[in-house]
């Protein structure tokens, strides 16, 4: 009866023990895997937000101020007939350094599929300045009577779809952030 009773009690006590064992090794496991999930958790919900805010900002520093000085400079345009020094000067030229300054300054905000059209913008705005200068600022006699400072004579039009894009980009995270 004794050997009954020591057999028992060594199966209990090793059962006990392994038990404890395999209990210590699952909770370890476990703590690991909330603990993998829980960052991963961490790291989308920050992926996503900081997504959000980099939409955010795009929109509030780049692709809203853009949209209106691309309408601006197009109205003024529009509404240009004659030699209209003011118009030209004083709204034109306005916009056409800022933009051209909001692409230089915030290129960080460009999205990479935009990268090639607000190439093409800053080079024609760059050239639209320098010409701005040429004829307006510091002219040679026989220029100023030059009609209106235009730039595509030079190989340098305006790149219509890169404002379009632009545009439509503004549109479609305006859409994303305050639709949703």
């Amino acid at each position: 009866m004794d050997d009954i009773l020591k057999i028992i009690i060594t199966a209990v006590l090793s059962g006990a023990v392994v038990s404890a064992v395999i209990a210590i090794i699952f909770k370890r496991k476990t703590e690991t895997i909330t603990a993998e999930i829980k960052n991963q958790f961490e790291m989308n919900l920050l992926r996503q937000k900081t997504g959000q805010q980099w939409k955010e900002k795009a929109i509030t520093e780049l692709y809203g101020p853009l949209n209106y000085h691309f309408t601006r400079t197009k109205k003024a345009f529009m509404r240009y007939s004659e030699k209209n020094v003011y118009l030209e000067a004083f709204v034109l030229k306005d916009s056409n350094e800022k933009i051209r300054n909001l692409l230089l300054e915030k290129s960080y905000l460009i999205s990479p599929d935009l990268s090639e059209d607000a190439e093409k913008l800053i080079t024609h705005y760059d050239v639209w300045l320098e010409q701005f200068h040429k004829l307006r600022e510091n002219p040679k006699p026989e220029e100023v009577a030059a009609t209106f400072v235009f730039v595509e004579s030079l190989g340098f039009g305006f790149p219509r779809e890169a404002e379009t894009k632009f545009k439509d980009k503004y549109r479609e995270l305006w859409e994303e952030i305050y639709r949703s």
